[in-house]
């Protein structure tokens, strides 16, 4: 029988309010990383050191390829083993930054292809050197037609930010838990957690969309 209680809800508000914020941190410091350490591996793969794009490739394949939980865990519980002790935020903070990077990187990939081969060679019979020619010709067009992948991973950072919860994080879902061991009642916590969820994550997708027809607007697309 469905037992809703108002009362235990304002109970457990502060707390749910304040995993809120820890969940809000992880994802945005989570792709804060992803979106520098993505540009770099995008542009790693770009080089003329076969080497070094060969290993970077295998990298990006590896991690995609191998779910996100196994890599907090492997950050978290393997580390130690090689003499590198982290908190579970650093370690949950790593490993969706590292996850979410070789993803963002195959979107840098796409966005920099897609720049005209005329842009390419402006850029060279200007005498810019590779740097230049990036920074001031080829990322700023490559920006704008990745937006929407961004933004899709940014909703997608904040979704997967729960899986903090398995090494003791106090984000949202082990907040959650938590408040249900402590009461034996989930329904009223585990309801809050989807409410959140979507009052953040929805609004976020919208303002992503907003965002990107502004800079397509700005630029002329």
């Amino acid at each position: 029988m469905f037992d809703w209680k108002w009362d235990f809800v304002w109970e457990i508000a502060p707390r749910l309010i304040g995993a809120t914020g820890n969940t809000l941190v992880a994802a945005g410091a989570g792709y804060a990383i992803a979106v520098v350490l993505g540009l770099i591996l995008a542009l790693a793969q770009r080089t003329p050191y076969r080497v070094l794009t060969f290993v970077v490739r295998e990298l990006v394949e590896f991690v995609r390829s191998t779910p996100l939980i196994l890599q907090i865990f492997f950050i978290f519980y393997v580390g130690p083993q090689f003499g590198i002790r982290l908190s579970p935020w650093m370690s949950g903070m790593i490993a969706i930054g590292l996850h979410y990077a070789c993803y963002l990187s195959e979107v840098y990939r796409g966005g920099i292809e897609a720049v005209p081969t005329g842009q390419w060679e402006a850029a060279t019979a200007l005498n810019m050197t590779t740097a230049q020619r990036y920074r001031r010709v080829i990322i700023p067009q490559a920006i704008p037609p990745a937006l929407a992948g961004m933004g899709n991973y940014l909703v997608g950072i904040f979704k997967d930010t729960p899986m903090l919860s398995v090494i003791g994080v106090a984000e949202l879902i082990h907040t959650a838990n938590a408040i249900g061991s402590e009461n034996y009642r989930f329904l009223e916590p585990y309801t809050m957690v989807g409410i959140i969820f979507l009052a953040i994550s929805l609004p976020a997708a919208g303002l992503i969309r907003l965002f990107e027809g502004y800079v397509r607007r700005k630029l002329g697309l």
